[in-house]
C-alpha cells in the first residue's frame, strides 16, 4: 500500500511517499519559495506537478492540517463538508490552515477518486482534561467562541511517544512521558498512560516555551499596554509577539547554533531564558504526572544540540529518569494515521 503525505506551507510543500507494508520511505521532496520573487515555482499546483508522481498509483494522500478546533479529533477523510469546516477554522490558525487547505484542494484536482485524509496537529491533545484545556475566562468565551487550549505539534509528540514505548519495551499505556519538541517552534507535552494531559502551546502556537521568534508565555496585560499606552495596532502587536520576539527579540538572532558559539552577552541571556522556561515546564509536568518514565527530546534543537539538552538536565532532580533523544517523523505518523482510517 502506497500513501503519500503532503505538508503544505504558505510558501513551501513537503512531500513524502511511503510503502506502508514495509514503512519504507520511497520518495521525498521539499519545494520551497513557492510564489516568491525569482522562484521558478509560482503556485502549489506547479509544486505538485514538479514531483513527477503518478497519483493514480496511490492508495491515499494524507494532509497535515494545523488546527482542527473542537470539530476534529481523529484523522478524517476529506469531503466538501469537512473542507468547509476546516475553512471555518481559519481564524484560529490564519498563518497555517489556508496553506494546508490549498494543498488539499490542489491534490484533490490531481488525484481524483484517491482518498484525501486530513490529520490534525491538535488531535493528539483533544482528550486533555477540562481543567487543563480551559482558560479562567468567563465560561461563555469557551461555549460561544471555543476559546480553549488546543495544543500543537501533536503528530510529533504522538510519534515520539510511540517510539519511546518501543525503546523502553513497554506498552505506551503503561508509560508517563514528558516530550519536548524543540525547534524554532517549540512545545512540551505531559503524556500519562499514552494520553496527552497537558501541553505548553494553547489557543494558538504562541503560548508556552521561548521560541525562535515567538514570545511564549507573557503577562496578558502586556498586550493591553502595548495597544493602549504605546498606540500599537492589533496587527502590530501580533507581529511583535509572533515574529519579533523569542530568541530573536532578545539578541537579534534565532539560530541556536549561532547563539551557542557567540560570546555576546545577549545571546547567552536568550539561551538562558529559553532553557529556564523548558525547565519550568518539565518541573510542572513532573508534579502533574507523579512518576515519570522518560524525558524525550525531539525537533531540530532537541535532537541535535547536546549543549541545550545538557543545560536543561544539569540538576540532580532528573536522576533516575531515562533521557531519550528521538528523531521525529511527522510525515510517517500522518501516513500511519491514514492507514488506520483506511482499515476501519
Amino acid at each position: 500500500m502506497k500513501i503519500a503525505v503532503i505538508n503544505s506551507g504558505s510558501s513551501s510543500l513537503k512531500f513524502k511517499l511511503f510503502d506502508m507494508d514495509t514503512k519504507e520511505l520511497i520518495y521525498s521532496k521539499l519545494v520551497e519559495n513557492i510564489g516568491e520573487k525569482n522562484s521558478k515555482v509560482k503556485t502549489h499546483h506547479e509544486a505538485l506537478e514538479s514531483l513527477d508522481i503518478d497519483f493514480s498509483s496511490l492508495d491515499a494522500i494524507g494532509h497535515r492540517v494545523v488546527h482542527g478546533g473542537d470539530e476534529f479529533h481523529m484523522p478524517t477523510i476529506v469531503n466538501d463538508e469537512v473542507l468547509k469546516k476546516i475553512k471555518n477554522l481559519i481564524p484560529l490558525a490564519p498563518l497555517h490552515n489556508p496553506a494546508n487547505i490549498e494543498g488539499i484542494e490542489v491534490a484533490c484536482g490531481y488525484a481524483l477518486n484517491i482518498p484525501q485524509i486530513a490529520v490534525f496537529d491538535t488531535a493528539f491533545h483533544f482528550h486533555m482534561p477540562r481543567e487543563a484545556y480551559l482558560y479562567a475566562l468567563p465560561f461563555e468565551m469557551y461555549e460561544k467562541h471555543k476559546i480553549r487550549r488546543y495544543g500543537f505539534h501533536g503528530t510529533s509528540h504522538s510519534f515520539v511517544s510511540k517510539e519511546s514505548a518501543k525503546i523502553l519495551k513497554k506498552d505506551l499505556s503503561e508509560l508517563n512521558l514528558i516530550t519536548l519538541h524543540l525547534g524554532n517552534g517549540a512545545s512540551a507535552c505531559a503524556i500519562q498512560k499514552g494520553i496527552s494531559i497537558d501541553t505548553s502551546m494553547g489557543f494558538t502556537p504562541l503560548e508556552g516555551l521561548v521560541m525562535g521568534t515567538r514570545s511564549g508565555d507573557i503577562d496578558p496585560a502586556i498586550l493591553i499596554y502595548l495597544q493602549k499606552e504605546l498606540g500599537l495596532s492589533v496587527d502590530e502587536v501580533d507581529k511583535i509577539l509572533n515574529k519579533k520576539s523569542g530568541l530573536l527579540g532578545i539578541c537579534g538572532k534565532n539560530d541556536v547554533r549561532e547563539l551557542i558559539n557567540s560570546k555576546d552577552e545577549k545571546s547567552k541571556l536568550a539561551l538562558d531564558m529559553m532553557i529556564r522556561r523548558v525547565k519550568k515546564y518539565i518541573g510542572s509536568y513532573m508534579a502533574l504526572l507523579g512518576d515519570v518514565d522518560a524525558i524525550v527530546f525531539t525537533g531540530g534543537i532537541g535532537e541535535n544540540s547536546d549543549y541545550i539538552r545538557d543545560k536543561i538536565l544539569d540538576s540532580a532532580f532528573f536522576n533516575g529518569i531515562k533521557i531519550l533523544v528521538i528523531k521525529t517523523d511527522e510525515e510517517l505518523e500522518i501516513a500511519n494515521e491514514c492507514l488506520r482510517v483506511l482499515r476501519v
